[in-house]
């Protein structure tokens, strides 16, 4: 048997950046083929070639066999290749079903007018098939990641392809989400599609893959079988050495003065009554399943979202927070889990984006930047976060998805806040890079710094917090102590719905 698709010596190069050298790689008909490699490894730039986004510099790409160039995603598209990018490429002011289907909408029967009735109804199949209740004629940019998520999973299933690249595909879906698009990936295997995946959660790979490629600092390593090797010879070959097993850390009870206090706070659908307190020092988990607020609890509390009632007390004082800028003035910071929408500017620079946050204090004269200090400051939070950028004026988009998330908790180290919020501060970050958050988020806490994380990966949320608070559904359902904390009672407060408590 042939493979569908094959690459060899493939090369690639950006300003200042070696992305890919020498490169091989091949899917066969039927296959998930895993992708696997640190941030920065060059996985994402390889599957841009694969989808046409990028053009290669040198090297061989056979397609059936055949030699090919891909000058754009529709040269790609139109010979059966299709990707689901990592970040999310959709309209926010478009519909589910003109985002499925856009720049190939089904005509009237004269070709003058759109077809919104057949267009909707095509992008119904196909979510239905996906057993994904999301209306089609719904807005992309009032629907959560999750199910931005799912509608690029559609899209993507829309062209037939006979090749599908799926970027950290779950990245934003839960448990029951994951499953459902594990059941999609075994009938595309059934219909002879091959599948390239990357993931970094190792759990996934042995799940569904086949083969696994690893990669490292833009060069090939080894390809070997999914189920004949170990989780522990992937990870070294990922990072070039063996890296411990995480093991959990000792919890003690925080004893600082309490840093942020919210009482009965009403934001929406999603937040309701929801108090917590939150200590110098302290990691406070917030647990829970998708849709279940913990996301809205943030941004209410930060000032993105509008609050209805409730009340917040910031190191004792009642704050008055209607807007983001009331909390960083306050000494509260937000990475969002969303950084491509709402943590960085991916067309600016690395050092602007480190010091955007705080941008008065680099002026001189209230209207000169002082240049100097802006470098220095970037250059330290590059040494400190071990930032891979070639230069501190490299231009964010050329980063990888880990190395943005760097940056964006750069940000927030620069502006000094007391209060932090992480929202799945790891999202898309491979296990090297997740051990060194880790370590900062203990460090910062040391500090006295407080620090709400949000996680759907409960292991993390057992490993890194001192306290868990559980939501279900916009309502706090408990909250366990470092001690008490397992995966199996975190999972029975998350699904106890208001409903089942009152029956």
């Amino acid at each position: 048997m042939n493979p569908l698709i094959s690459v060899s010596r493939l090369c690639k190069s950006f300003p200042g950046v070696r992305a890919l050298h020498e490169i091989q790689f091949d899917v066969m008909p039927g296959e998930v083929h895993a992708l696997m490699g640190e941030n920065g490894a060059g996985k994402s730039t390889l599957m841009k070639i694969l989808a046409g986004v990028y053009t290669k510099d040198t090297g061989e790409i056979l397609y059936d066999g055949k030699p090919v160039e891909f000058s754009s995603p529709r040269d790609a598209q139109a010979l059966g290749i299709g990707i689901i990018h990592q970040e999310l490429q959709l309209m926010n002011h478009l519909t589910v079903a003109q985002n499925i289907f856009i720049g190939r909408e089904p005509r009237s029967r004269f070709g003058l007018f759109l077809d919104e009735d057949k267009l909707n109804a095509q992008a119904r199949e196909i979510l239905a098939r996906m057993h994904v209740n999301i209306d089609p004629r719904t807005m992309v940019g009032t629907l959560t990641v999750a199910s931005q998520q799912m509608v690029e999973i559609a899209k993507a299933l829309s062209f037939d392809s006979r090749v599908l690249i799926m970027d950290e595909p779950t990245s934003a879906l839960n448990d029951t989400e994951i499953a459902e698009l594990f059941r999609i990936i075994r009938q595309l295997k059934e219909r002879g599609v091959g599948i390239v995946y990357i993931s970094h959660k190792m759990d996934e790979i042995k799940q569904i893959s086949d083969r696994v490629t690893v990669m490292r600092d833009g060069e090939y390593v080894d390809t070997v079988s999914a189920h004949d090797t170990t989780i522990e010879a992937i990870i070294g070959m990922m990072v070039g050495r063996k890296l411990a097993d995480v093991e959990r850390i000792e919890h003690v009870e925080a004893q600082g003065d309490i840093a942020l206090e919210v009482r009965h706070l009403v934001a929406g659908p999603l937040v309701r009554d929801v108090s917590f307190t939150l200590r110098k020092g302290e990691i406070l988990g917030f647990a829970g399943l998708m849709g279940a607020g913990r996301t809205e609890v943030a941004r209410a509390v930060f000032g993105a979202d509008p609050v209805e009632s409730g009340e917040i007390f910031v190191k004792g004082a009642k704050a008055s927070i209607r807007k983001p800028s009331d909390a960083v003035k306050r000494g509260i910071g937000y990475l969002s889990e969303d950084r491509k929408r709402f943590g960085i500017a991916t067309g600016m620079d690395v050092e602007s984006n480190i010091v955007m946050s705080n941008l008065g204090k680099f002026l001189s004269c209230n209207m000169f930047l002082r240049r100097a200090q802006i470098r220095k400051t970037a250059l330290h939070f590059i040494k400190l976060l071990a930032i891979r950028t070639p230069s501190a004026t490299q231009e964010v988009r050329l980063l990888s998805g880990g190395n943005q998330q760097k940056i964006v908790i750069a940000k927030w180290l620069e502006r000094n806040c007391d209060v932090l919020f992480f929202d799945e501060p790891t999202r898309g970050i491979d296990v090297g890079a997740k051990s060194e958050i880790y370590k900062l988020l203990r460090a910062l806490a040391a500090e006295g710094k407080a620090i709400v994380m949000i996680s759907s990966e409960l292991p993390e949320i057992l490993r890194m917090s001192d306290r868990v608070v559980v939501m279900c559904e916009g309502r706090i359902t408990g909250e366990l102590s470092a001690s008490e904390a397992t995966q199996e009672r975190i999972m029975h407060l998350a699904t106890q719905r208001e409903s089942l408590k009152a029956a």
